[in-house]
């Protein structure tokens, strides 16, 4: 007995080479192709910018950005706990899943089978069966890199929500700042009407002014004071906001003041080059074209034949009591080729439209490192406006804050007309708000060109 089974070992060792050797041979033909990942532009993709130096922001850690300890804390909190990054993850363990599973089509399957037959005679079985198809074609291999491509690609979407998460955190909290800022500056203007209005109203006593004098420089007051309850209540939104964004249900932000904050000004982009290395959308949209062009080579080894190997093993007895007797065991090793001939167009169906999607796959790489660049480009193109805007503003502060105080002294001593200090006033308020806007503008711009050249996710 035991040589009829060295025997037996001996022809299916030999069958699985003889396979084998086909296998290799015929799968030399080159039927799947080999992925080359599609160059990014090395220039010209930054408008007006010459970028030589491989240094970038990119590589910085969020915290490195934002310095401020209440900002920091918000985005950890946001990283831990908001809802579209927790989903992100479990979109990772479906494909972890998948990948999984293509790996192990790869390997042969087993199956434990028993069972009882009774026709004329009674027949009782009990063993295994195996079926292996061996990857000739280099089919399963380009479903499980597919798979890959797929798995890593939801990692990179998970990358592109944090970045995404850590920028719109950082915007919305300085903005909160820059409301906290404006409600501060007209508060402080409407205090300041209070006492023109009652300076104003000692001069029409006085007969130097008329009651029209006063009610004008009231409804000036009056004007200022009735956007402080806008101001509240887009800072309530803004809280509400980021509360949503941490995952968390609406409720007070703790944080700091604005003319505290300090931001790195030293904005290396890096070159266009590496917008596929620290890019996570761009990362993304690369992997889909690998998965695309993978599944391009399943849709084209599918019209070759498959070839298996199967085997049994096991006792065949007609009795319970003589089933595990040495005489009982019985193996067998075969092996199939399935070759389609006719399926509806299926195979032709499904190459054609593989092909189409891989194309549509290199557009959306092709689009998205074009947006890419664009969004650095415009990123850079808005810090250098909000500089210049800032330099011409605190001068223009500067100035109305002067003619404010002369008007003021002027009609105190009765060499001005009222409407001069009015005039003053309205002009002094509207450039000290948009002074907040162009600081808010320079924190903005440096946001975004960290998350357009792909900080944020280390």
């Amino acid at each position: 007995m035991m040589f009829k089974k060295k025997n037996m070992f001996i022809r299916i060792s030999k069958a699985v080479v003889f396979i084998s050797v086909i296998a290799i041979t015929v799968s030399s033909c080159g039927i799947t192709k080999p992925y080359v990942q599609p160059a990014a532009p090395s220039q010209d993709l930054y408008r007006d910018v010459v970028a030589t130096d491989t240094n970038t922001i990119a590589t910085l850690s969020w915290q490195e950005i934002f310095t401020d300890v209440p900002l920091q804390n918000l985005i950890e909190t946001g990283i831990n706990n908001n809802l579209d990054l927790l989903s992100a993850y479990s979109r990772i363990q479906v494909a972890q899943a998948f990948y999984l599973q293509s790996r192990a089509s790869l390997l042969p399957s087993l199956n434990l089978l028993g069972n009882a037959e009774h026709s004329n005679s009674t027949q009782f079985q009990l063993g295994f069966n195996s079926t292996w198809e061996i990857d000739i074609w280099g089919k399963l291999g380009s479903a499980k890199r597919a798979e890959l491509a797929n798995l890593l690609q939801t990692e990179a979407a998970a990358k592109a929500v944090q970045t995404s998460l850590v920028s719109t955190i950082a915007t919305y909290y300085y903005q909160l700042l820059a409301l906290d800022q404006q409600l501060r500056i007209t508060e402080q203007t409407v205090e300041n009407w209070k006492t023109t209005v009652t300076t104003i109203r000692a001069l029409k006593v006085a007969g130097r002014v008329t009651e029209a004098a006063v009610v004008q420089s009231e409804a000036q007051q009056y004007a200022a004071e009735v956007t402080i309850p806008d101001l509240k209540q887009s800072i309530r939104e803004f809280e509400n906001a980021l509360s949503i964004l941490m995952g968390s249900s609406p409720s007070t932000i703790e944080r700091g003041r604005l003319e505290n904050q300090q931001i790195t000004t030293d904005l290396r982009t890096g070159v266009p080059a590496q917008l596929l290395a620290n890019r996570p959308d761009v990362q993304q949209a690369e992997l889909n074209l690998r998965q695309y062009f993978e599944l391009t080579n399943v849709a084209r080894a599918s019209f070759y034949p498959s070839i298996s190997i199967t085997g049994s093993a096991g006792q065949y007895a007609s009795s319970l009591g003589n089933l595990f007797d040495s005489g009982s065991s019985l193996a067998r090793i075969g092996g199939g080729l399935l070759q389609p001939i006719f399926n509806n167009r299926a195979n032709k169906t499904r190459l054609e439209v593989a092909e189409a999607q891989q194309q549509e796959a290199l557009y959306n790489f092709q689009s998205t490192l074009l947006n890419a660049g664009q969004e650095v480009s415009n990123a850079i193109s808005l810090y250098t406006t909000s500089l210049a805007k800032r330099s011409v503003r605190e001068r223009q502060i500067d100035a109305l804050e002067k003619s404010v105080s002369y008007s003021q002294e002027l009609l105190e001593n009765g060499f001005a007309i009222y409407t001069e200090v009015i005039t003053a006033r309205q002009s002094l308020l509207q450039a000290e708000l948009a002074e907040v806007n162009d600081r808010l503008q320079q924190f903005r711009s440096v946001i975004d060109l960290y998350r357009a050249v792909g900080g944020g996710w280390r």
